[in-house]
Parts: C-alpha cells; sequence; structure tokens
C-alpha cells in the first residue's frame, strides 16, 4: 500500500480524478482526440504533397507519419514503413534500411504476426547502426520474446521467453540515457518480467516522477502498475490506475492497447455489467480499427463470458417481470392488452438473444458486418430494458396507490410502432455505414428507367431493405417478413418486382446484390 500511495502522488493524479465518470468522459470526447490526430496527420500529407522534397526530408517526414500511425492504424503505418523503405534504399543508406526494416518488424508485431517479425528482425545486423537503431532493434526484439511470452501462457515456454526477452532488453538500457523516462520504463519492463514486483513499481514510480513523458508511455506505465497491482490482489488500486492508463490511450489515440480490456475484467468480476460491456466492445472496435489480430483473439475470450452474464441478468429480470405482469393480468383483465405487448418485446429480446449467442460461438470468425451489429443489439436490449423496468415502477406505483383505471394507460415510450420505426431507421444507418453505395450500386442492377428514387428522409425503403437483409446473408423470406412485418408473400411481391426490373436473371442478380462490396 505504501508503494500505491507514494505512485499516486508522483503521478499527479487523485482517486477521484481516477474515476469511472472521468473515464466516461473523455470516452465520449474519444472522436474529438482522434479527430485532431486525423489533422495532424494531414497537415504531415499536404506538406509531403505541398512541396518538391529531397529524399532525406522526405524519409524524415514519413518517419514522422510512421509513429503517427503506429499505435492508430497498422495498415497505414505499413504503408508508411514501406515508403521509408523505398527511400533508402534508394539512399543506400544503411542506417535507414535498417531503421526501417526494425519499424516495419514492429508493425508485424503489433498485429500479432510473430513469425514475421521474428523473422525479419534475425535478418539484421545493427552492430555499425546509430544508437537510436540500436535502442529500436533491441527495444522490440525483447518484446517480441515478452508477447510470445504472454501469448503461449505455458510455464516452460513463458519462462524461456522472458529470459530470453531479459537477456536482449539489456542491451536496450546500456544504451539509454541513464535515469532518463525511457531508462525508467525499460527497467521496470525487465524487472516485471523477471517477477521483481516492487523492483519494477519502484521504476514505474521513477519513470512517471521524471514528468518528462508522452501520454502514450504514461499509458504503458499506468497499465504496468496496474497489472502488478492485480498480481498482489490489489484490484481497487489497480482500477485507478487501469482508468488512466485508458484515458491517456484517448488522449494519445492509441488503438493498440489493453488498458480498457483490463478494467473491463476487473468491473465484470465486481459485477459492474453495464460499464464491463460497453469497455469490452470500445477496447475490441480499437482493436478491429488497429487491426490487431491477437487483440482481437484476446478480447474474444472475454466478452462471450461478460456478456453470456449479462444475459443472465436479463433472463432473470424478464421471469421476474414476466411473473409480476401475469399476477397482474389475473387480477386485471384490462391489463391483457398491455401484457401482450410486453410478451411480443420479450420474443424479440430472446430472438436477439439467440443472435448474440450464435455472434458470440462464431466470434473467431467473425468479420467486421457481425461487428458491428453486435454493438447494435447491444444497445437494443438496454433501452428494451429500461422501458420494461420504467413500465413495472408504473405498473407497481398504479397499484400501490389503488389507481385502477389509469393501469391501461402506457407509458408513451412503448409504443410498438415507434419501436418498429425506431427498429428501421437503426438498421438503415448501421447498414449504410457498412455498405454507403449500396443504393447506387443497387441501382445499377436496374433497368435505367427502374432505379429506385428515395423519398426526402429516407435512408431505405421496403425494396432497399429486403435485399439489404439478403446481403448480410438473411434469405428466409419468412425471417424477411416477420422483421419487416409483412406477410411472406407480400415479400415474395416485392421481391418479384425488383427482379423484373433488374438488368441480369434471378440468379445473377442476387449474385450481383451479394457481390456489392462494404467499406
Amino acid at each position: 500500500m505504501l508503494i500505491l500511495f507514494f505512485s499516486l502522488a508522483i503521478s499527479g493524479f487523485s482517486s477521484e480524478e481516477a474515476s469511472l465518470d472521468s473515464l466516461d468522459y473523455y470516452l465520449s470526447k474519444q472522436s474529438e482526440f482522434d479527430r485532431i490526430k486525423e489533422e495532424r496527420i494531414d497537415r504531415i500529407k499536404e506538406e509531403i504533397n505541398r512541396t518538391s522534397l529531397d529524399p532525406d526530408v522526405s524519409y524524415s517526414l514519413y518517419v514522422t507519419l510512421y509513429e503517427e500511425y503506429s499505435s492508430y492504424i497498422y495498415d497505414s503505418a505499413y504503408v508508411y514503413v514501406e515508403k521509408l523503405l523505398d527511400i533508402s534504399r534508394a539512399l543506400n543508406d544503411k542506417d535507414k534500411i535498417i531503421s526501417s526494416t526494425i519499424k516495419l518488424g514492429f508493425c508485424y508485431l503489433s498485429s500479432g504476426l510473430f513469425k514475421e517479425c521474428f523473422d525479419i528482425l534475425s535478418s539484421l545486423n545493427v552492430g555499425n547502426c546509430s544508437t537510436q537503431t540500436q535502442i529500436d532493434y533491441f527495444t522490440i526484439k525483447s518484446r517480441l520474446y515478452y508477447d510470445l511470452a504472454d501469448y503461449n501462457n505455458r510455464p516452460e515456454f513463458r519462462l524461456s521467453y522472458d529470459r530470453k526477452g531479459n537477456e536482449i532488453i539489456d542491451s536496450t538500457i546500456a544504451l539509454l540515457p541513464e535515469l532518463s523516462a525511457r531508462y525508467w520504463l525499460v527497467i521496470g519492463l525487465k524487472e516485471m518480467k523477471s517477477d521483481n514486483y516492487h523492483a519494477a513499481l519502484d521504476a514505474y514510480s521513477k519513470m512517471i516522477n521524471t514528468h518528462d513523458y508522452s501520454e502514450h508511455d504514461f499509458a504503458i506505465a499506468t497499465s504496468s502498475i496496474a497489472y502488478l497491482l492485480r498480481l498482489q490482489g490489489k484490484s481497487e488500486e489497480a482500477k485507478l490506475y487501469l482508468i488512466q492508463a485508458a484515458i491517456a490511450d484517448i488522449k494519445s489515440s492509441t488503438k493498440e492497447a489493453v488498458a480498457l480490456r483490463n478494467l473491463a475484467d476487473i468491473l465484470y468480476k465486481e459485477g459492474d455489467l453495464t460499464h464491463s460491456v460497453e469497455y469490452i466492445r470500445r477496447a475490441l472496435d480499437d482493436a478491429y480499427f488497429y487491426n490487431a489480430r491477437h487483440r482481437q483473439l484476446e478480447i474474444g475470450y472475454i466478452l462471450p463470458i461478460i456478456e453470456g452474464e449479462r444475459l443472465n441478468v436479463i433472463e432473470n429480470q424478464k421471469n421476474k417481470i414476466s411473473n409480476f405482469l401475469l399476477f397482474i393480468s389475473i387480477l386485471l383483465g384490462t391489463l391483457i392488452v398491455a401484457f401482450l405487448i410486453i410478451w411480443m418485446q420479450l420474443r424479440r429480446l430472446n430472438q436477439a438473444k439467440q443472435i448474440i449467442q450464435k455472434s458470440n460461438e462464431n466470434l473467431m470468425e467473425a468479420n467486421k458486418i457481425k461487428d458491428e451489429y453486435i454493438g447494435y443489439f447491444f444497445s437494443l436490449h438496454s433501452e428494451f430494458i429500461e422501458k420494461l423496468e420504467s413500465f413495472q415502477k408504473f405498473v407497481k406505483r398504479k397499484v400501490a396507490a389503488k389507481q385502477y383505471e389509469d393501469l391501461p394507460n402506457i407509458p408513451k415510450d412503448l409504443d410498438a410502432h415507434k419501436e418498429r420505426e425506431a427498429l428501421y431507421s437503426r438498421f438503415d444507418r448501421i447498414f449504410l455505414k457498412l455498405f454507403p453505395n449500396f443504393v447506387m450500386e443497387f441501382n445499377h442492377l436496374l433497368k435505367p428507367d427502374e432505379h429506385i428514387q428515395l423519398k426526402k428522409g429516407e435512408l431505405l425503403n421496403t425494396d432497399l431493405r429486403i435485399y439489404a437483409l439478403i446481403r448480410l446473408g438473411i434469405n428466409d423470406n419468412e425471417k424477411i417478413a416477420q422483421f419487416l412485418d409483412y406477410s411472406v408473400n407480400t415479400i415474395y411481391t416485392y421481391k418479384t418486382k425488383i427482379k423484373n426490373k433488374a438488368l441480369y436473371s434471378s440468379e445473377e442478380f442476387k449474385k450481383r446484390v451479394m457481390e456489392i462490396k462494404s467499406i
């Protein structure tokens, strides 16, 4: 505990500032921090395009772009590493070639391509390179072994990989300015991997106390402190540091991060499912945004557990509400209509639950379309539970006051028609986010004089919505009819009408609809 309070004092934040409310505030501002980063990136790109630059200046600017993207978007970082390699080879500058190759190794490592990283680092000889290039090389190579240890997690492999990482990181320590922030950060990492927890905590505390670090380095230090505290059974203290690490990741627009994931795990074990689900979803979004495969897998193991527990809570609440409504309906026949509405909503909830459970089983193979709709169903469940709770409170209040005549006056927010309109609106927005060119490309499959013209304010109409569902893999007319609240015959009529307008045969038309690309 003494180490904890010492660390809190030197890091410049209090437990009140390291609160979930504070983290939620920064999460609400995440897009603004990302926008600032994108604007900074755009200025660098404009500088590259604005003037004719000599290779050395171009190399420097592309290094800056790589650094901006290295923990933000893997694919873009990789693109600019390729440009760095092209320029350095054109300059025939050995140090720049090796430095660029090391950066390529970092890209592989950050995306979980361990073998590719190992192969490329093993091919390098940094003996005559600059000090910074050697530091980068030994740092990334040691992290490779540390990550392999974490990934394998078998005692015999973990011990061997950590020992190898420690041997390599000694070379980094020897090259770093003594007592600098980077020096203490590396010392902390080595001590942590050597199971010297108190020494590691002391090193990270000294790093923070230098006050000469980036937001990203601060996130690494605080996240590492949290990891060490959890090993000592101090989850509550670890949570404070993970909050600070997550906030620092948001400020620096770091997507290749684990703080939110680990915080979600703690909150799940504490029973805070609301925050836990929100944070694990955010962590998964960041992992997919960065395209970090191993992070996606790590989160994929946690998400079904958290969501399963959340669904158990929903199921328990559903059973309690159903029993209560059944009792009220026996006493008061006027509540039959209300009960039917609730029953229909509960059936939709069961259908959504089955879809989410199926998504959890196939999470390892999930594509970006499924990821987007998982978020959609989370939101739908949350809103529905809130409305059920609101209705439960309404009924209890009226029964307690013996105001039975008011019971048929169902709250306005339980309007089934409005719920369906909201469902369609959300479906349309999410689908067009995934397939922004769907309407245009769909029209290209129709005869020129049969193009669909949307009315003002429409995102999709019924024709487009039917084929949007088909594009998502829903081919059963009965399911489409159920979703759109039409009969199966009506859906068949709509499909026949569209096929008559198509430029192609029925089978070819469907094939081309399925070939419409997402972003």
